[in-house]
């Protein structure tokens, strides 16, 4: 495993880290058994960044994260959660000192920890990154020691850019992947050099990336690749990165190609991703040790060429560009 500095934290951590959504719910089926193999399964392969949510199976991923953290004595893990998500209504507003200390405390009692490493804004709404108010309460929260650094999770590239005007914004979390390049070409090199660390999540196109799947695939009911295909319950963009799915299975088909033998067209999605050096670190969800340790063994994949680099592009340029581009 190779490691990263995340931004400005001072933290060095794993190129390969932990998503654990799908530990917590809406993608199928997860026994606590396997939940926590797949999540210790990371940790012995060098995975030493974990990042969650208060909302992910209503803090059932964070209690299984504590699980694994209470009877661990090995170098550090680094805990990443987000807050926000819970308001009811999901507004502006609604992101202000009172609530998120509240949301805080919670996370904290669910993950056993007297302090969160990083907690992140959870896709708020685009007002909440010019409300000035919701950030010095973030700054107040660290002063308090409830959490020791804070970012951003975001679904837009303007988001980001609007998050980086506050200077104790140390990452930001964002998709980024081969369906979905937008970000590398007009977010991470102003990231990299205001030392914001850049997150990247849902690497594999809800799976899409994963070279597996075919256009009659099915999801059971709890999974949101079944129940939010067009945005019915967040962000459309959530869900196979917002590409069509049959397109999507085209293209990944086409990216096949390109996967050095012997390793996955997963392990390359992963790779390319870590391609660039904005990227602090990249959270693939595992359900079983099988894709943790998968997953993890990325980092080790040679670099990949210029020529593989290029074809990437253009796939996304005649394939996924006009369904995603200006969207996000």
């Amino acid at each position: 495993m190779n490691y990263r500095e995340l931004g400005k934290t001072g933290y060095r951590v794993s190129e390969i880290g932990f998503g654990a959504w799908a530990i917590g719910g809406s993608w199928g089926e997860v026994t606590e058994d396997n939940a926590l193999l797949a999540l210790r399964a990371a940790i012995s392969e060098g995975v030493n960044f974990i990042d969650t949510a208060d909302v992910y199976g209503d803090g059932l991923s964070e209690k299984r994260i504590a699980k694994v953290l209470q009877d661990y004595s090995g170098e550090r893990i680094y805990v990443a959660t987000k807050a926000g998500r819970r308001l009811n209504p999901h507004v502006a507003s609604g992101y202000s000192y009172a609530n998120l200390s509240q949301f805080i405390e919670r996370s904290l009692q669910n993950l056993g920890l007297e302090a969160l490493d990083l907690v992140q804004l959870h896709c708020p709404p685009t007002e909440v990154f010019r409300r000035d108010e919701t950030f010095a309460a973030l700054d107040k929260l660290k002063a308090e020691g409830k959490i020791r650094e804070y970012g951003v999770s975001v679904e837009t590239v303007e988001e980001a850019k609007l998050a980086m005007n506050y200077p104790g914004v140390a990452s930001i979390q964002i998709i980024y992947n081969m369906f979905r390049l937008k970000p590398a070409l007009e977010l991470f090199d102003t990231a990299k050099a205001n030392e914001v660390g850049i997150i990247a999540r849902v690497p594999l196109a809800s799976g899409l990336l994963s070279g597996k799947m075919t256009k009659d695939q099915e999801f059971a009911k709890d999974d949101h690749r079944n129940f939010n295909r067009h945005g019915e319950s967040f962000d459309v963009g959530e869900t196979f990165s917002g590409v069509d799915f049959e397109t999507g299975v085209d293209a990944a088909d086409e990216l096949k190609k390109l996967v050095p033998e012997g390793k996955t067209l997963a392990q390359f999605a992963l790779k390319w991703i870590l391609m660039h050096p904005a990227v602090s670190t990249v959270i693939p969800g595992a359900k079983n040790a099988e894709q943790a340790i998968a997953n993890a063994r990325a980092s080790e994949l040679e670099a990949i060429q210029p020529s593989a680099m290029r074809e990437v592009r253009r796939v996304y340029d005649e394939k996924i560009r006009a369904l995603v581009h200006d969207k996000w």
